[in-house]
């Protein structure tokens, strides 16, 4: 279905140094202008961010300090970004909550009016996501291709979520995935060791996800300050850390996770 349009339609996408949209940069902008008469025209910008990419980012877009030292700053290409989306609608997917908050942090740090009023933001993911809801309900419509019956009653989601497993190991046979590196492997098998691994986020050390092993098997924060750095690096640079978390509002298995950490380093008596 072709779009009606009454003024352009900037698809953009970002590749960035981080996920924080206050304070993360962009690396990459790249803009799908749709104009009214149905042309196209694609403009991608390369930016020196003016800041480290942290390696979880380098990860999943390949882009490290060295390959954009030498590329113009997002100072540099402002006027030019902002006069390619003059007049435009803005889509993508997920802008929302990332793409838009974060371009617009980048227009404010270099004192450029960039106008948001008056746009349409088309997010694709939330349409995505009100038409097929996840939810167990949503879930069992598309797999099942039937309404569920009592749901939110335990007995009712129960049996239904043993029915989508099934359909969804049925609909996705012989189908490849493709991970955040780009790399396909395959989806979801019949088996249940390699399926509690793909459905699986991250390998958490703990419960909540509070901790997570990163590919060397260390555990790694995934809160506060220390988001992303190695337990034992933060507790020999910081031991106070350690009593912070154990004096917090944390879950008591993350709690015991870290004592058990902290334990293996050798830094608290064996009654602990």
């Amino acid at each position: 279905m072709e779009l009606k349009l009454k003024r352009p339609l900037a698809f953009f996408d970002l590749e960035t140094t981080g996920l924080n949209t206050t304070n993360d940069r962009i690396i990459e902008i790249s803009v799908l202008k749709i104009s009214p008469n149905g042309s196209e025209e694609q403009r991608t910008w390369l930016l020196n961010p003016e800041m480290p990419i942290s390696a979880e980012s380098t990860a999943v877009h390949g882009y490290d300090d060295a390959s954009v030292a030498h590329q113009p700053t997002f100072r540099d290409k402002a006027s030019e970004i902002s006069s390619f989306l003059n007049n435009c609608d803005l889509a993508g997917y997920n802008i929302l909550k990332f793409d838009i908050p974060i371009l617009v942090e980048e227009f404010l740090r270099v004192d450029y009016d960039f106008d948001i009023n008056n746009r349409d933001f088309i997010d694709v993911m939330n349409i995505f996501m009100k038409m097929e809801p996840r939810t167990l309900k949503g879930a069992y419509r598309f797999f099942c291709h039937a309404e569920l019956q009592g749901a939110h009653g335990a007995t009712a989601d129960t049996k239904a979520t043993y029915d989508v497993l099934k359909a969804m190991l049925s609909h996705y046979e012989g189908v490849l995935y493709e991970d955040a590196k780009g790399e396909k492997s395959q989806g979801p098998v019949n088996d249940m060791k390699q399926l509690a691994a793909f459905s699986a986020h991250h390998r958490n050390a703990d419960l909540s996800g509070q901790i997570v092993f990163d590919d060397e098997g260390k555990e790694v924060f995934q809160f506060g300050k220390h988001k992303g750095k190695r337990v034992e690096d933060v507790f020999r640079k910081e031991p106070a850390y350690y009593a912070w978390i154990m004096n917090s509002d944390f879950p008591r298995y993350t709690k015991k996770v870290v004592t058990a950490i902290k334990l293996r380093m050798g830094g608290l008596m064996a009654r602990f």
